[in-house]
């Protein structure tokens, strides 16, 4: 087929209630410009403070990071599976991924990426919301296209991923209250069904990954980490397939998300932030310290849980129509090896054995007190001794629910 790039991109801003154009992106060769509305930053809305704060004039980026955007639209981008499904899709059209700009892949996502922002030209795949979906044949269908196969199911796939991030399959969904009726879930829903998304295994997962997930959203909400609703739907084969409620969406209500990575211009295939500066983007954010708490229970969870995967693309901020932030709810919560071993996210500069000491210190940097801190160690303790029960009633397997255990020894 024959290619042309896109050269140009309209940037707009859905809360559903209230729309707003944003600014335009241009790439020209191989520089990425944007500039805000006028009228826009008359409105004052502050989307990306650190690295895109609202004026006028053009604005170009580092070209090294994410592929010359700013991290306010690369938050946009799926990567992992995502991207793998838009260059699997391209090939089999005869377009090679190599000429496929960013400014391409925003397009795609169009007017349904996570969170607010829109983007025209909108090249993405139209869905059905009203049909049914079988997360048993999803599955399959994603285990078809990891291993190179089922060219013909790439749209479907593309369609249900929408700009979700990670390397696990994912899929957007319609869930009804009795969390029977499944559809697509991508845009509107119909009159009382929610936004939820569902994760499949990848090809390094065991068959309990999702059980394993699930068990630790029940740990962290005992804890008090805040977490939207969760579930495990059966499966044919394994355990499970783990469900969480998507916090951008609230009825027909969209918010704007940003994570760490985009906020910061931190990479996090090669992390280089502390909790002390999630901390301090979240007070600097939110200027409320009851975030800074949630962002802290958090950390503890994190440390104590041995969720080592802690990368600045598992911290999402959250802002609404009025332009408040808030931290959003915790997700991607479970037992993982960080780069090295390591926590991805390090504590007070210890990435390798962060333990309570380390979290105390944290704790006290961010203004919190000995009681609450001590109370937060002690919570997440509680909530993680609950690790073999859970897993057993839950379908994890005995070898998981021995590993884990053995890590998390000494802390329960």
């Amino acid at each position: 087929m024959s290619w042309e790039p896109i050269r140009e991109i309209k940037v707009g801003l859905d809360f559903g209630s209230k729309q707003y154009f944003v600014g335009r992106l241009a790439q020209r060769e191989q520089a990425i410009y944007f500039e805000y509305d006028e009228e826009f930053i008359e409105h004052g809305l502050e989307l990306s403070q650190f690295h895109l704060p609202l004026g006028p004039g053009v604005r170009e980026f580092d070209r090294f990071l994410f592929d010359g955007l700013p991290g306010l639209f690369d938050d946009s981008l799926p990567d992992g599976w995502g991207r793998l499904l838009v260059d699997r899709s391209l090939r089999a059209q005869g377009v090679h991924q190599d000429e496929v700009t960013p400014l391409d892949r925003l397009a795609f996502v169009g007017h349904t990426a996570l969170g607010a922002l829109t983007y025209e030209p909108d090249k993405g795949q139209s869905e059905d919301d009203e049909k049914p979906l079988d997360l048993d044949a999803l599955a399959f269908q994603t285990q078809e296209v990891l291993q190179g196969d089922a060219d013909e199911v790439l749209g479907e796939l593309i369609n249900l991923n929408g700009s979700s991030a990670g390397a696990r399959p994912k899929a957007l969904i319609g869930l009804n209250p009795g969390r029977e009726n499944i559809i697509h879930g991508k845009s509107a829903l119909p009159v009382d069904f929610e936004h939820w998304l569902v994760k499949f295994p990848n090809t390094q997962d065991g068959e309990d990954a999702g059980a394993i997930e699930y068990v630790y959203s029940l740990m962290a909400k005992s804890s008090g980490v805040v977490m939207e609703d969760t579930h495990l739907f059966p499966a044919q084969n394994g355990s499970g397939y783990f469900a969480t409620k998507r916090f951008d969406r609230v009825g027909g209500r969209r918010l704007h998300t940003h994570t760490a990575c985009g906020l910061r211009h931190s990479n996090f295939r090669t992390p280089t932030l502390d909790y002390e500066d999630l901390l301090a983007t979240t007070e600097t954010l939110t200027r409320d310290i009851r975030e800074v708490e949630k962002m802290f229970k958090l950390a503890v969870f994190n440390v104590l849980a041995f969720n080592r995967d802690d990368h600045s693309k598992n911290f999402t901020f959250l802002m609404d129509e009025t332009g408040e932030w808030k931290l959003s709810p915790a997700y991607d919560l479970t037992f993982s090896n960080g780069p090295g071993g390591e926590q991805s996210t390090s504590v007070m500069g210890e990435g390798r054995t962060p333990g309570t000491d380390h979290l105390k210190k944290l704790g006290e940097k961010a203004k919190l007190s000995k009681s609450q801190i001590t109370e937060i160690i002690e919570q997440t303790r509680d909530g993680l001794s609950s690790w073999r029960k859970l897993a057993t009633e839950h379908g994890v397997s005995k070898q998981s629910t021995s590993l884990i255990k053995d890590r998390l020894k000494g802390i329960i």
